[in-house]
């Protein structure tokens, strides 16, 4: 991974600052790459219960595929050193990947999932996503909740490859998941 650098002027932050640092009063959620603080608005209702709409229908999948995996929720945290902490909206880490970290220090996942808002899409779309694909996040799902879209980023030799876009009435193709049978209108609608 290539070495980021920020100006000067922009206060970089250990994880142990980080983790010192008050709660926002408005709930805000912060997040630390590179060192870098971002602060992202608090979800909208609709967010949540995108997220909760995705939770079951991967749950449901995991327990008819008999698949011994697990689904991480807010406040589950991915990080690596001392500089980079991310809280995705879900992410999934098979039982073989599961193994091979450190139980209490998730640095990788097999799938991340970020519900894109209006007050997060460049942030979610493009900073945490090419931080995901430094990570050796195996695909992440980019789901535009005004759009209505789900758009699926693969992980290649060479980094993620061809952006696959999902529209209300399509079946979702998932790598991790070559099994899943999820329709987008599962994820819009209850």
């Amino acid at each position: 991974m290539a070495e980021l650098t920020t100006s000067p002027l922009i206060k970089s932050y250990t994880l142990e600052e980080f983790w010192e640092l008050p709660e926002p009063e408005d709930h805000s959620k912060l997040e630390l790459i590179a060192g870098v603080l971002y602060m992202t608005p608090p979800p909208e209702h609709s967010h949540d219960r995108i997220v909760g709409r995705i939770n079951r229908c991967l749950t449901r999948h995991l327990i008819e595929a008999n698949d011994p995996g697990t689904i991480y929720v807010p406040r589950a945290a991915i990080w690596t050193g001392s500089h980079t902490y991310l809280e995705p909206d879900l992410f999934y880490v098979s039982e073989q990947l599961e193994a091979e970290l450190d139980p209490e220090h998730r640095t990788t996942a097999d799938l991340v999932i970020e519900v894109i808002s209006p007050g997060s899409a460049v942030y979610d779309g493009n900073t945490k996503a090419d931080t995901y694909k430094a990570l050796g996040i195996r695909e992440l799902w980019l789901i535009d909740e005004t759009r209505e879209t789900v758009e699926i980023l693969s992980q290649t030799n060479s980094g993620y490859g061809p952006l696959h876009s999902f529209q209300k009435g399509q079946h979702l193709s998932s790598r991790v998941f070559p099994e899943l049978t999820l329709l987008t209108d599962q994820i819009f609608t209850d």
